[in-house]
């Protein structure tokens, strides 16, 4: 039994759910890699126990090019031994450019679904999606539901789209489709690897003064869906591995999200700094960078302001069936607000330091 992971180690989804599959099974396990990411896949790899270390291994290919980039060799080895794949690999950041979305999240997913085609022994395939396939749809959201419309960037669309892939391909293919709304970092730790989307807000804190009371980008009064990453990893696998789960897609959500007001309240008491009063209209957000004092506001996409302005319901009675026979809760936000923007001080200061050392080497450095 052989367990194929996309997108490692560039995604921050993929890299965490083979630290849990390592932890967890005794299965061995392939990730399929780009070249120009084999020297950091290998680096990870040599962190490992031993056991774990001899469990995984390396394919270098290209999951969006033909036959996923691997030789003939590769690829019938893959159909004759794998039994679970879990796709993660997908372009996230929201500045991406279509042809480059295009590629990596419809090809990509059309390839892997090709592979799983000819599987002899695939038993499942698990899409990591995004509840972010809804586009701008407001109200609630069903799980099995899939706008073809509506969207806010070539990335919510094209996601979508390799979505429908996956589900037009049901009747030959058993899988799963998961949808985790909007990832933030782990709620014990913080760990996170990009810091952009409710990040933004936190940064803004931090780089403001103290005695700034900032107004709100909106009005907040809409749910803002956050799902730390540990949970969604747990959460997944339970689900992916449930009796009865193939077939349909699942909101990996937080059943009681807080609103984007209160979000915002909870990063401003963790950063000290005053609890925010008022609002900008979110048509109007793009004022504020030139208003005294908010000039920072001019870093925080369009893309995320409309996010917060999305009222919307992404329901999870199907995936709340399965944790909750299984134990599995999401963390309430409050309980880890805290500790993300905790990460986020550390990680500043990380980066204060390097950029200083740099510093000192590049002026110790001999003049021609």
């Amino acid at each position: 039994m052989t367990t194929l992971v996309t997108g490692f180690p560039t995604s921050f989804l993929a890299v965490r759910l083979v630290r849990r599959l390592l932890e967890t099974c005794e299965t061995p396990l392939v990730c399929v890699v780009q070249r120009k990411s084999m020297v950091r896949a290998e680096a990870w790899r040599q962190s490992l126990p031993a056991a774990r270390r001899a469990r995984l291994t390396f394919l270098e290919g290209d999951v969006a090019s033909l036959d996923l980039g691997l030789s003939g060799a590769e690829v019938r080895m893959l159909a004759r031994d794998v039994t679970c794949i879990h796709h993660c690999a997908a372009v996230t950041y929201l500045g991406a450019t279509r042809e480059v979305a295009e590629r990596a999240n419809v090809g990509g997913t059309r390839e892997v679904v090709e592979l799983a085609e000819i599987g002899e022994r695939l038993e499942r395939l698990v899409h990591w999606s995004t509840a972010l396939v809804s586009g701008s749809r407001r109200g609630v959201v069903l799980e099995d539901e899939l706008p073809r419309s509506g969207f806010r960037n070539c990335v919510e669309e094209t996601r979508a789209r390799a979505e429908r892939i996956v589900r037009e391909s049901m009747e030959r293919v058993p899988s799963v489709v998961l949808r985790p709304s909007i990832v933030v970092g782990d709620s014990v730790t913080g760990e996170i690897d990009r810091l952009d989307g409710p990040y933004l807000l936190v940064q803004l804190l931090l780089s403001s003064p103290t005695d700034l009371r900032i107004p709100m980008p909106g009005r907040g009064d809409v749910p803002l869906n956050l799902v730390p990453i540990d949970h969604v990893v747990d959460a997944g696998l339970a689900i992916a591995g449930a009796e009865g789960a193939v077939g349909r897609g699942y909101h990996v959500v937080d059943p009681s999200p807080p609103t984007a007001r209160r979000v915002f309240e909870l990063f401003a008491e963790a950063t000290g700094r005053p609890i925010p009063r008022g609002f900008v209209p979110t048509s109007f957000a793009t004022a504020l960078m030139r208003t005294p004092g908010l000039e920072r506001f001019a870093n925080v996409p369009r893309s995320f302001l409309e996010q917060l302005a999305t009222d919307v319901i992404w329901d999870d009675r199907h995936a709340r069936a399965i944790l909750g026979a299984k134990g599995i809760a999401c963390p309430h936000f409050e309980d880890y607000a805290g500790v993300l923007v905790e990460f986020v001080r550390a990680e500043q200061a990380r980066r204060r330091e390097r950029a200083e050392e740099l510093t000192f080497e590049i002026e110790d450095l001999p003049l021609g």
